[in-house]
């Protein structure tokens, strides 16, 4: 077949491939383009999950009627100036309303601030209308309807209407976060009304916006982010250690105002939480990062969903430092979800009970209680303590003292006793943790704040604390290695064994010694002597691999971290041992001057707090 030219059709589907992959890619371009022209107000309006309408309308200001032929033409922009490296605007292509058009029906309705009346123009299939007169207020409203109708292959690839609703759902939010000024919302007859009111552009503003998308939890659950390094600045805020997720889709990221999705950025939060999370447990952060336009190239996908940093080594590096900052220096808190689940726990009917008769005297009644059946005042949830129903017993006169006196077992030698024998100091009351009180099942101890009361498990606690004991004498100073009887070589690709010589001497500090040899390979001479017998061959090349991608040597210090984790597991507190009442505050007073205490080493919390406000509720005294 001969070489020839494609028509405009083809080639504005061809980008639509690229641009263009479902009903919430319509939508993120348009609502961008809406925000790039000053928008204070974005209204969505999709129906049939998008496929079949997607409208979006705004207040921005607006494009002249004889720039509308040239809004709907390949690679024509209001927003790129002469350098395609100072990109400020969301939008710079000019590919996205020719690629919809050519697979939908677009109509663009538009009015600037100074223009006597609106003009309209469509495009069906590829297909250009002229530009004719219509009414509409300030601002554009872009209709596109029948997405993929000339290119019926691609609806094969959809989901059902509730996934792509979703998703547009969640590329409208991603979008609001970034713009807490603008108000948004996203109605239709194939979804609920998410309604996001504006607030305003300053940290309070930006965290309430955080809060209608993230709900209302996040803020109390949150720590600030703020920190800069070399021209990069990081603010937002993340998750405390005990309020994550089970996925990572609450985990946004932003680059000077663009949402996106980097595998450097999300890489970097799971370093800066993997010594206080579980391995299927993932932080909800919002982050946002503001460097020079010219440090990182936004260009790199279609879609510019992708990034690339000019310093990535730098970038992670301050994510992985301020969020570890952050979190040591926030001290030691729980999440409010956790005093919410022991709430619904000790809420009436809430436990399971085997007796079919009302759970707790409250009127939750299984069905086999509630089928109907003859009175017995034996099974009555009003009847007394002791009726005489039921199995045969000799009936006594007075109070029942000898039932009463199985209860009268004198003084436990328990911990309970030891820590409940003396009032405590009115300073410790005041303290996070407060005072114990008791310890129970030998293994979880009470302890009471002025206003709530605080559990503990003793086990978790004290691993966390003989953990970052270990790991502040494993960084304060070199780590030890051992000598090998012959050295290792390992053969790698020439431009890794560059990068491990580069980086030998940070290497060396962990224990690890290596050294070129010849080319294409390095000589270990060295190892860690906390790893023991190690694969040398597979650790230098998983090292190799992680400088290649993020210029970092974390693999190794991540695994000096692991022995150190199991080393305290064994070494802490064990479940089942008494404490004196001394012990447990000493435990308490240690675990609020230790960064990270409120999770232990495998992520699981530490204490539970439960308010006073909350316990008088599950009593109805609120």
């Amino acid at each position: 077949m001969p070489i020839r030219q494609l028509s405009e059709t083809m080639i504005n589907q061809i980008a639509a491939g690229e641009v263009i992959e479902r009903p919430a890619s319509v939508v993120k371009e348009l609502v961008e383009n809406a925000l790039d022209a000053g928008a204070s107000r974005v209204e969505i309006v999709t129906a049939g999950g998008g496929l079949n309408l997607i409208r979006v309308t705004d207040d921005g200001s607006g494009i002249a009627e004889p720039e509308l032929a040239l809004a709907i033409a390949r690679h024509c922009t209001s927003k790129l100036s002469d350098d395609i490296h100072d990109i400020r605007s969301l939008g710079f292509r000019g590919e996205a309303l020719p690629s919809i058009g050519s697979v939908a029906r677009l109509s663009i309705r538009s009015r600037t601030a100074s223009g006597d009346s609106a003009a309209e123009i469509g495009i069906d299939g590829g297909r250009v209308s002229p530009v004719k007169p219509a009414a509409a207020n300030r601002g554009t409203t872009v209709e596109v309807r029948d997405l993929f109708f000339a290119t019926p292959a691609r609806l094969k690839f959809m989901k059902g209407e509730r996934a792509e609703s979703s998703a547009t759902s969640d590329v409208v939010k991603r979008i609001a976060i970034a713009f807490p000024a603008v108000r948004f919302t996203l109605a239709g007859p194939d979804r609920s009304t998410l309604e996001l009111p504006a607030t305003d552009d300053t940290p309070e503003g930006r965290l309430a916006r955080v809060a209608q998308v993230m709900g209302k939890d996040f803020p109390d659950n949150a720590i600030a982010i703020d920190a800069v390094r070399d021209g990069v600045h990081l603010a937002g805020h993340v998750s405390i250690p005990s309020y994550t997720r089970a996925n990572a889709l609450q985990q946004y990221a932003y680059v000077n105002g663009r949402p996106v999705r980097d595998k450097l950025i999300a890489g970097a939060i799971r370093g800066a939480f993997a010594d206080v999370l579980p391995r299927d447990r993932h932080a909800v952060t919002v982050l946002f990062l503001s460097l020079d336009p010219s440090t990182v190239d936004v260009n790199v996908h279609p879609a510019k969903a992708d990034v690339r940093f000019r310093d990535p080594g730098l970038v992670r590096g301050l994510i992985v430092g301020a969020v570890r900052e952050a979190l040591a220096g926030a001290g030691i808190r729980a999440a409010t979800t956790g005093a919410a689940g022991m709430m619904a726990a000790f809420r009436p009917g809430a436990a399971p009970y085997s007796n079919p008769g009302p759970a707790n005297g409250h009127r939750s009644y299984d069905a086999a209680y509630r089928a109907p059946r003859g009175f017995d005042p034996s099974r009555s949830a009003q009847r007394p303590l002791d009726m005489g129903y039921g199995e045969a017993r000799p009936r006594t006169n007075g109070f029942a003292e000898n039932e009463q006196a199985a209860f009268d077992t004198g003084p436990l030698a328990s911990a309970d006793a030891r820590a409940g024998m003396a009032e405590p100091a009115e300073a410790l009351l005041g303290m996070v943790l407060g005072a114990a009180r008791a310890q129970v099942h030998e293994n979880y101890i009470v302890a009471q704040t002025r206003d709530s009361l605080v559990i503990v498990d003793q086990h978790a606690a004290h691993e966390r604390l003989v953990y970052e004991a270990l790991k502040n004498a494993l960084h304060s100073r070199a780590v030890p290695s051992q000598m090998l009887l012959l050295p290792e070589i390992v053969d790698l690709p020439e431009e890794d064994a560059e990068r491990l010589a580069m980086h030998s001497d940070t290497l060396a500090k962990f224990g690890l010694g290596l050294e070129r040899f010849g080319p294409g390979a390095v000589a270990v001479r060295e190892t860690p002597s906390m790893l023991g017998e190690t694969n040398v061959q597979q650790l230098v090349r998983d090292l190799a691999d992680e400088i290649a991608d993020n210029d970092t040597v974390e693999t190794l210090k991540e695994r000096l971290d692991k022995i150190a984790a199991t080393m305290a597991c064994h070494g802490s507190v064990r479940s089942g041992r008494l404490l004196k009442a001394e012990e447990m505050n000493a435990l308490l007073r240690q675990m609020e001057a230790t960064p990270g205490s409120g999770t232990c080493n495998h992520g699981r919390p530490t204490y539970i707090e439960l308010k006073l406000a909350d316990i008088e509720r599950l009593f109805g005294r609120r």
